[in-house]
């Protein structure tokens, strides 16, 4: 199995692409299968958030990129900043990640969010799109292409998923 646990800033040639939800990127231990169907572990250092456009390489040195899957969200627009700034702060009290783009927000499709934001003044479209939240405050460093170590790969690490047996 093909094993990821480092950024790398640019590469000459791509292995392969791994396209994952963003509840999948934000994890730290990963089970998944290349767009070619391998399948490869990744491991990162607890907190590493994997974006859209990021390459990934391990011991072998092949380089995936890492492209963020379509997911259902909604964009939400108003009519004025102080509408807008009315929903971010709504959406932030509850503890919603939150795309912020020119004159819009992006989150996740919930209704309930919908109705609030919708109650808020908003205008909301249904869209298919590439959830990219922000990391928040307290998340360190802003988004970044150095080339950096992010994990120790254990030696003897298994990554489990729930349709795995357990040992007999």
């Amino acid at each position: 199995m093909l094993t990821l646990h480092t950024k790398i800033a640019s590469a000459a040639d791509l292995y392969g692409r791994l396209v994952l939800p963003y509840d999948q990127r934000e994890k730290c231990r990963l089970r998944a299968r290349l767009d070619s169907g391998e399948e490869v572990a990744i491991f990162t250092v607890r907190g590493t958030v994997l974006r859209g456009g990021d390459l990934m390489t391990g011991a072998d040195h092949r380089v995936v990129e890492v492209v963020a899957a379509l997911e259902p969200t909604y964009a939400v627009r108003c009519d004025s900043a102080f509408v807008l700034a009315r929903c971010a702060f709504h959406l932030g009290n509850r503890h919603t990640q939150v795309q912020i783009g020119e004159g819009m927000l992006t989150i996740r499709a919930d209704p309930v969010l919908r109705e609030m934001v919708e109650g808020l003044g908003a205008s909301v479209e249904e869209q298919s799109a590439a959830f990219e939240p922000e990391q928040g405050a307290y998340a360190g460093a802003s988004h970044r292409h150095d080339d950096h170590f992010l994990a120790p790969v254990p030696a003897r690490q298994k990554i489990h998923r729930p349709g795995d047996q357990a040992p007999a």
